[in-house]
């Protein structure tokens, strides 16, 4: 995707995007987003807001982006974050080695194979270094941790991380979330924010770089009990694309409504299916093509280890099918390990409908016996026969039968305790609840790529008396600009009429440019190819029906994918522009 793709153009040149510090050369994966891609950005990020915390009646936070090493010990990333890095022995250059596999051969999940494959594939079909040209068969590859590494305060002592991700500030804080929350399950919790990845070779724009935002939602349920309403997204019809479909030689897409892939099993988790139905609409209201769209189910392969499913939406974009976002069914993974981690509770109670009579296995061991027996390991001993008996009672048991013991192991070290000196018995408890770790549905997608992909898709040219007109058909919710305002010339108090109905447009909350620079041919155009959906011209015919005193009168009101125009009241002009906005009505009622 390079500098003469037209949406790389069109961003730089209109302020959508830019590579960051091009003063100073620039450095590879960090963008600028400029006026027009901010407020796209923001409108994005709202309406997904809206969608899926406001809606859903779900929790938001922002949390830090720099967070101590346990955190990221604890949630794996220090130990399988990583990708495959491949050297250029003659310039040096790095570059990920799936990729180069899978971009000059036609394997297209390379990402999800070993090493020792990659490197054989690399040999096989002597690939080379894209920079230099260089051959790299032979070349090692080694794993690549992605993160970026900081101190937390003067010195090395508190190391920590930029976030690879937004989920474990959300993870980390259950317990208190949970209390928020009342402790009822399913509860979700929401986060829109930035995430660092360092990336060994950035690449197509903003499709992959070392810096971007994500939108996460993490709702936590009770797997025995909760399910979602999957009534209102039931008749959703969407292109899904199964995991066996793509391992046959004549796969093909599934079109189907969410109703039908939870009936027929496609989709195994309904909960992500529901998932999928509200992602398809959302997607489809900020302006992403539905022939250019699919649902896409992990391989095998691909599927991270505490994932039990996962779902990929897909968005084809200059040739090539890109991930959007993913849903994934995360189980009790997240919590376990930071509870086992951090030795916090990472449970909710759930009370039961009626108080249950349980027997529940005890231990009180002999101390007088334990501490001249074992010495400094003794309060070791006594808490693995805690835990012994919680996981086996039956050795217990055994143990009582036979007159002898009971065997537990710390840090590879055996110790037999007799088993009359370990207060073991059964008690009969009666209990209201009980402790549960909730599992967790996560949808997750990236705002940068969604944003490249509403770009792309909304681009398209046409022919306005003999010249060539660029258009971003974007959606009025999501356009940077509702509205431009022009005075048909800058003279004869045009340009006053004009700046006054500015004003009284941007008093009712809508997003206003003015432009009186130009042939007004012209200001229509690059209003066009910023997406802005309506503009406003004040004419003479607008002056002729009022008086100088008041904004009577009518303006030329132009919907940019049409380029249709219509007379309206300036009195009306706001609360019609904001229905337009919301789609409430369209531009062909007025």
């Amino acid at each position: 995707m390079s500098e003469g793709n037209p949406i790389v153009e069109l961003a730089k040149r209109r302020g959508f995007f830019l590579q960051s510090a091009d003063a100073y050369g620039g450095v590879s994966g960090f963008y600028t987003f400029g006026p027009e891609g901010a407020a796209l950005k923001q409108n994005i990020e709202d309406t997904w807001r809206e969608r899926f915390t406001i809606q859903e009646g779900n929790m938001e936070v922002d949390a830090p982006t720099v967070m101590p090493e346990p955190v990221f010990e604890a949630s794996g990333h220090l130990e399988g974050f990583d990708d495959m890095l491949i050297e250029c022995p003659e310039c040096g250059d790095s570059h990920r080695a799936d990729h180069i596999v899978e971009d000059n051969t036609d394997i297209e999940d390379a990402e999800s194979m070993a090493i020792e494959r990659v490197e054989e594939i690399v040999a096989e079909y002597e690939l080379t270094c894209p920079t230099c040209g260089a051959g790299l068969a032979g070349q090692a590859i080694q794993q690549f941790n992605l993160m970026f590494e900081t101190n937390i305060g003067p010195g090395s002592s508190s190391p920590g991380y930029l976030r690879p991700e937004t989920a474990q500030g959300i993870f980390v804080e259950f317990p208190q979330l949970a209390e928020y929350a009342r402790n009822q399950l399913p509860f979700g919790v929401t986060q829109i924010g930035r995430a660092y990845r360092n990336e060994i070779s950035p690449r197509k724009s903003l499709l992959r770089v070392r810096e971007f935002t994500q939108a996460e939602l993490e709702l936590f349920i009770d797997p025995e009990e909760d399910e979602p309403d999957l009534e209102r997204v039931a008749d959703v019809t969407a292109p899904f694309y199964p995991a066996d479909e793509q391992q046959s030689d004549d796969g093909e897409i599934v079109e189907a409504t969410v109703g039908e892939v939870v009936e027929e099993g496609i989709v195994a988790d309904p909960w992500i299916a529901y998932y999928l139905g509200i992602a398809k609409r959302w997607y489809e209201s900020i302006g992403v093509d539905m022939d250019r769209f699919r649902f896409r189910q992990h391989l095998p392969g691909e599927l991270a280890h505490y994932a039990a499913d996962c779902w990929d939406a897909e968005a084809e974009v200059d040739g090539d099918w890109i991930e959007l976002a993913g849903f994934a069914y995360r189980g009790d993974y997240d919590l376990s390990k930071h509870a086992a981690h951090s030795e916090e509770e990472f449970t909710v109670f759930k009370q039961y409908d009626e108080p249950v009579t349980v027997e529940r296995p005890t231990v009180d061991p002999d101390m007088s016996y334990l501490g001249p027996e074992f010495g400094g390991d003794a309060a070791a001993v006594a808490d693995a026969l805690e835990t012994l008996a919680e996981r086996d009672p039956d050795a217990f048991r055994d143990a009582q039968a036979d007159g002898g013991a009971v065997t537990v192991e710390i840090d590879g070290q055996a110790y037999a305790v007799p088993v009359e000196k370990t207060g073991f018995e059964i008690e009969e408890v009666t209990e209201s609840g009980e402790h549960i770790t909730p599992h967790v549905v996560e949808p997750s997608l990236g705002i940068d790529r969604a944003l490249y992909t509403v770009l792309d898709h909304s681009y398209r040219e046409d022919e306005i008396d003999g010249e060539i007109r660029r258009v971003l058909e974007l959606p009025p919710e999501v356009a940077p600009t509702t509205v431009g305002v022009f005075p048909l010339m800058d003279r004869d108090g045009l340009a006053d009429r004009a700046r006054e109905v500015v004003d009284r447009l941007r008093d009712a909350g809508l997003a206003v440019t003015y432009d009186d620079s130009g042939a007004i041919g012209r200001r229509y155009r690059r209003q066009d190819e910023v997406g802005t959906p309506f503009c406003v011209t004040v004419d003479y015919e607008t002056l002729g029906e009022g008086d100088d005193s008041d904004l009577e009168g009518t303006v030329t009101l132009r919907e940019r994918d049409t380029t249709e125009q219509k007379r309206v009241p300036i009195s009306d002009l706001a609360e019609t522009l904001t229905e337009l906005r919301d789609g409430d009505i369209e531009f062909t009622d007025l």
